[in-house]
């Protein structure tokens, strides 16, 4: 393509992408967010006593890390919006969140007896886990994606990748609010399996949706 053809072609693509990334992603979150829990309340509704269990350390954890995943993962989603983004510094932020799992294992392994480790990590809703969370996630993820195509992500697969952890966050932690398996051993092996499900899947989104 020409220089002039080219200078034309952003030229026009920009004229029509009229929305900011960063407020398209929040008019897109909201509605996408109440889905999630929509869904967590219509078809698989709360944990009975969730507001009192909340003061179990390992309650809070398991929805405090994955509101914080969500919340890293969005700024990241912001900067790969944008051509030539530097993710480094955000990066490095979204490190604690496997620094923390990793945290709360190496506890969860002290505290408790060693015949109950397997046990605390397959627990009781493993499959059904995989299946949830990435279904609970499917809305945010078309959100997150749409809301990018405001932008000019450099790297599609990448973009996408970082839309899916987005939505995968999201959807662990409506499924947070349903799920009585708390150890970290269970969140560590079956919650990241699935949030790394959703992330597979907006890259595998992302690099068609995205392209520009």
């Amino acid at each position: 393509m020409r220089t002039s053809g080219l200078i034309r072609a952003l030229a026009a693509d920009a004229h029509s992408r009229t929305m900011r990334p960063g407020r398209a992603l929040t008019l897109a979150s909201i509605p996408s967010v109440a889905a999630a829990f929509g869904l967590v309340l219509a078809m698989l509704g709360l944990r009975p006593h969730l507001i009192s269990l909340l003061g179990d350390p390992r309650i809070a954890f398991k929805l405090g890390l994955t509101i914080l995943l969500a919340g890293l993962s969005a700024r990241m989603v912001l900067l790969l919006a944008s051509p030539a983004a530097n993710v480094r510094g955000v990066g490095r932020s979204l490190a604690i969140i496997p620094a923390l799992l990793a945290a709360a294992v190496f506890a969860e392994l002290i505290a408790v007896p060693e015949d109950l480790w397997v046990r605390r990590a397959i627990g009781s809703n493993a499959a059904f886990c995989l299946i949830s969370i990435p279904f609970l996630a499917a809305v945010p993820l078309a959100a997150a994606l749409l809301a990018m195509r405001q932008g000019a992500p450099e790297n599609p697969s990448l973009a996408g990748a970082a839309a899916g952890l987005f939505a995968g966050a999201i959807g662990a932690a409506c499924y947070a609010t349903h799920c009585t398996d708390d150890s970290p051993l269970f969140v560590a092996a079956w919650y990241s399996l699935a949030i790394g499900f959703v992330a597979v899947a907006g890259a595998l989104a992302g690099r068609r949706i995205l392209r520009w």
